[in-house]
This record gives C-alpha cells, structure tokens and sequence, in this order.
C-alpha cells in the first residue's frame, strides 16, 4: 500500500502593477486608517519587499494622488450608472442623485475626504467628475458665470462630503466628551454653544464622514444650496 504525498503548492504569482499597488493601499486604509497607511505596511499587505514599490510609485505621496483617482473613479462610475431625470426643470434633482451617489462611494472609504482636501492637482478623473457637475447646471439654464459661482458655494459637497470647521483632537478617545466638559467649564462665557452641544445628537456612524458630517446634516446643506441656486437660474 503506498501513501500518496499532497505538495501545497502556491498560486500563479499576480505581477505587481501600479493598480495593484494602489487597491493595496486602499484595503489598507480602509482597514485601519489613512494614518495607518505606510510604504512599509503597503509591502506586507502586497507581500512583497518594500523597495519592489518604487518601480511604480515613487513615494507615499503619489500613492496618495493615486488612491483618490482610483476612488474618483469609482464615483464616476456609480455616478454614469443613474438614471437622471433630464427636464431642466429637475436640474435639482439630477445633482442631488450625483451627489449622494458619489457620498456612497466616500461611505465605503470615510478617510478619503482628508485625502481629497491635501491634493493639490486636479487629475482627469477629477475633471470628468466636474464636468458632469457643469453639464447639469449649464442643462438647468445656468450661465456659466453663475455655475462657477454655484460650484464655489458647493464646494467639497459637489463631491458628496462637508469640509468641517474645526475636529476636535483625540477623536477615538470621547472627543464629543471632552468639547462638552470643556463648554460647561465655560458655561457662563458660553450658553450658546453648551445649548447647542447638549441638544444635538450624531447617532448614525455608518452614514458619517467626520466629527459633524453625517447623512442628515449633509443633505440639509446640500438642500439649502439647491434651493437657494434655483431662484437664482435664469429664466428660460
């Protein structure tokens, strides 16, 4: 009777390629942060030795512009997928549809909108996002003054995320904890923002892309604009 001996042999190898490289680097931060998110731990997530990255990035700071053109990516292509009303009329409509589709995106990667603010260049992925953006204003009989101007009030909401006034530090350490202490301290100097801290309530993490940005917070401002940008079309 012979006994027959099993060799575990691996896989076809997958070559590294840059777009490899920058879903590692994603998955990372996904899984633990953008802070967490180093050439080093890039290296182990791919299992390859940390200088095998610089045939195809050159430091953290491309992977970084690469990342957020792969997630804008992904926002223009949930974003192609929706089914806009085309009336001009429904202009609101349509941005608002874009909007949310590519806040969903952002859901999925909630370091991503601090990314987004450092970038300092406008990739094409970008532009074709924005482009999209422009072509439902100009199709809602903006001009193409009051578009930039419509784009400026929106702002990084155009892309699905509110920038924040302030976050507070120590975040995952009680920070809503800590700024309520702090306002009582100073309660006497204060009653408004005590008042303001001992009323509202974030109670929704999965829907939320930093210390003040959840889902309805979002959209009331998202609204606010639309409505506001809509008396201001020109007639048709």
């Amino acid at each position: 009777m012979t006994t027959a001996t099993h060799t575990a042999t691996a896989g076809p190898r997958i070559p590294l390629s840059k777009e490899r490289v920058l879903r590692a680097a994603i998955a990372v931060a996904d899984q633990g942060g953008i802070e967490t998110l180093t050439m080093r731990k890039l290296a182990q997530e791919l299992g390859v030795e940390a200088m095998s990255l610089y045939y195809h990035v050159t430091n953290k700071d491309q992977v970084l512009d690469g990342v957020v053109d792969v997630i804008i990516s992904e926002i223009n292509a949930a974003v192609s997928r929706i089914e806009a009303p085309a009336d001009a009329d429904d202009w609101k409509t349509a941005m608002r549809m874009r909007i949310l589709a590519a806040r969903k995106i952002l859901l999925r990667h909630p370091w991503a909108p601090e990314v987004i603010e450092t970038r300092t260049t406008m990739s094409p992925s970008i532009m074709s996002y924005f482009e999209g953006v422009l072509g439902i204003f100009r199709g809602g009989g903006f001009s193409y003054d009051l578009a930039h101007h419509a784009m400026h009030a929106l702002g990084s909401r155009a892309l699905g995320f509110s920038q924040e006034l302030f976050k507070p530090d120590n975040e995952d350490a009680g920070a809503d904890d800590t700024a309520a202490a702090l306002f009582e301290e100073m309660a006497s100097r204060l009653p408004n923002l005590l008042g303001m801290m001992s009323e509202i309530a974030h109670n929704d993490p999965d829907s939320t892309l930093g210390w003040c940005d959840d889902q309805t917070e979002f959209e009331f401002g998202l609204d606010l604009i639309l409505d506001g940008l809509d008396k201001l079309r020109l007639p048709r």
